[in-house]
């Protein structure tokens, strides 16, 4: 006999509905795995709560309720008051503790302000001349709701005529929002205080002091400045900047604090001094004061004129291995030429082309199936010996990752193939190479050349993604817009001395002898250097504590390489 279906009545709820629905599933041969993936979904508690609590919120809302009195905390208050006018029970003691404690006293007052409709923010009655003000067409009144942060306004003394003057608008702050303050205004009246006679710095301790509501008396400019739209251009700060540091700026409370490698939405570059920026992540709306570009190579221009800066343009002392190859196994195994250490003649995109490191100018690049993976180039400090770790990462994933085969003039092993380990060339043929600049970098060790070629790295990246340590001075070669290189700054964790770790094992992994305080102190400030010179051209730092977990991040960035987007110097996307 046919089994009947059970009806459901008009009045059946989403939970009874679920319900009956989980008792109609019967296995399938053909799908039994969905109907007890559906059993099993349908059958949650929680899912059964969470209908009955929809069905109570339709049902009050179906209900259409309405407030029972817009007053419930001025009654609550009235209730207090009369219990505590006679003798109380240890009932009237409870009641009048619930209705005098802060939280209910809170919730009552957010009901009536809901009760009431009453969401606008409450002004101060309008001054008593307010008439006799607007006889005088030019003057207006403006009145700012504004809670603890900043106006967003700066201002100055006109030299000429005396006048506080709004120098600039910060973009995002709340006279910006407001559509009602200009630069060029002049400013007569702060919440009812003239300001005529006070210097900028009271008037701006005055504003910043205002809450709730801010009164002022403005004489427009006589020719309103149009309001921009926001730029869209982007910045890559080169160099940390510290306000509250800064004496040339005009306002410090209305700077903008960045560190080197903070993305920078410059707003307006309206002023050729100051421009107006907001950090890239940052929930703060309102924009900041910070120094132009040409405005910071000027002032880092006078500072090495005056001494009190090194010279850009002289020369650094490298931070190579050539001291010696064999110490400890920290070092490179060859050592590169002058040349190569003083850079290279290759059409290199360095935002150090100007001489001083300032911004350099970015923009959203997401790799894209049709073109070649980017470069992803590892530097190291003394000590980080990147060449293991970039072996461990390509041996595991041969199929996607490889390294550029270099060249070499020694002799052949007989293990060894031709263009696998190395490509074997006569010393002719390489310095021939080397004459047609056709090296990223090349040096020599034990009487050999070895030599990392463009080419080389074209021919992996022809059809995987090429992953190359090099000296730090070879990226003024590689960063172009074929290349588009992702540079890894790889560094060891060094410790204070060598009693803090174990006997004999040295810093980033693996056991290379007996590793003395003077090493490590050479390798702090071997990382210091290579920061300070070449920090500004590296887009992530890797901290190697041990190979695996040096293995694992570098992993991880790889493969995030070829799926999210990277900010890139616009003129490498640009054609």
């Amino acid at each position: 006999m046919k089994e009947a279906m059970p009806v459901l009545t008009a009045g059946a709820g989403l939970h009874e509905t679920l319900a009956l629905l989980t008792s109609q599933l019967r296995p399938d041969a053909n799908h039994k795995e969905d109907m007890v993936f559906l059993r099993d979904v349908f059958s949650e508690r929680s899912l059964g709560y969470l209908m009955k609590i929809h069905e109570k919120l339709r049902q009050y809302e179906r209900q259409s309720p309405t407030p029972v009195l817009h007053s419930a905390s001025t009654l609550a208050e009235d209730v207090a008051e009369e219990l505590q006018s006679v003798p109380m029970s240890t009932e009237e003691k409870e009641l009048l503790h619930l209705l005098t404690s802060p939280h209910l006293k809170a919730v009552l007052s957010v009901h009536d302000t809901v009760a009431q409709k009453n969401f606008d923010p409450v002004l101060p009655p309008m001054p008593d001349d307010f008439e006799d003000e607007l006889e005088e067409e030019s003057v207006k009144i403006v009145r700012l709701v504004k809670n603890k942060e900043p106006l967003g306004a700066t201002i100055r003394r006109d030299e000429a005529t005396g006048s506080v003057i709004v120098a600039r608008i910060m973009r995002g702050g709340a006279a910006d929002r407001s559509g009602l303050v200009h630069v060029g205004d002049e400013l007569r009246e702060v919440n009812g205080v003239s300001v005529i006679h006070k210097r900028p710095d009271e008037i701006s301790q005055l504003l910043s002091q205002s809450q709730g509501s801010i009164t002022l008396k403005i004489i427009p400019a006589i020719k309103e400045e149009d309001r921009l739209k926001e730029s869209k251009v982007y910045m890559r700060a080169l160099f940390d900047y510290i306000p509250l540091e800064d004496k040339a700026t005009p306002c410090q409370e209305a700077g903008l604090p960045f560190k080197r490698g903070d993305i920078l939405q410059v707003v307006t570059q309206d002023d050729p001094t100051w421009w107006q920026a907001k950090r890239v992540g940052d929930s703060n709306l309102r924009a900041g004061l910070i120094p132009s570009k040409l405005f910071q190579e000027r002032r880092l221009a006078y500072r090495v004129k005056m001494g009190t800066l090194p010279n850009p343009k002289s020369p650094k002392n490298p931070v190579s291995d050539e001291q010696g190859c064999e110490k400890a196994g920290l070092r490179r195994s060859f050592r590169l030429s002058r040349k190569d250490r003083q850079g290279s003649s290759g059409e290199g995109s360095d935002p150090g082309d100007s001489d001083f490191m300032t911004y350099e100018e970015v923009t959203r690049h997401q790799h894209r199936s049709s073109e070649r993976p980017r470069l992803v180039v590892l530097i190291g400090s003394l000590g980080a010996r990147i060449n293991e770790l970039k072996q461990r990462v390509i041996s595991e994933n041969p199929h996607r990752y490889a390294v550029a085969v270099p060249h070499t003039t020694r002799p052949k092993k007989p293990q060894e193939k031709e263009g696998v380990e190395y490509h074997f060339v006569t010393k002719q043929q390489f310095d021939g190479d080397v004459l047609n600049d056709k090296f990223i970098e090349h040096g020599d060790y034990k009487e050999n050349q070895y030599g990392t070629s463009i080419e080389a790295i074209r021919s992996v990246q022809a059809r995987k993604m090429c992953v190359v340590d090099v000296q730090p001075e070879a990226l003024k070669r590689l960063r172009t817009a074929e290349f588009k290189p992702y540079v890894i700054f790889v560094k060891p964790r060094v410790p204070e001395s060598r009693r803090r770790r174990s006997a004999g094992t040295s810093p980033g992994g693996g056991d290379h002898g007996r590793i003395t305080d003077e090493d490590l102190a050479e390798m702090r400030q071997s990382a210091i250097q290579t920061d300070q010179q070449y920090g500004h051209l590296v887009d992530r730092v890797l901290i190697k504590e041990d190979l695996a977990s040096a293995c694992s991040e570098l992993r991880g960035i790889l493969e995030r390489l070829e799926r999210e987007s990277f900010w890139v110097p616009v003129g490498w996307v640009r054609t």
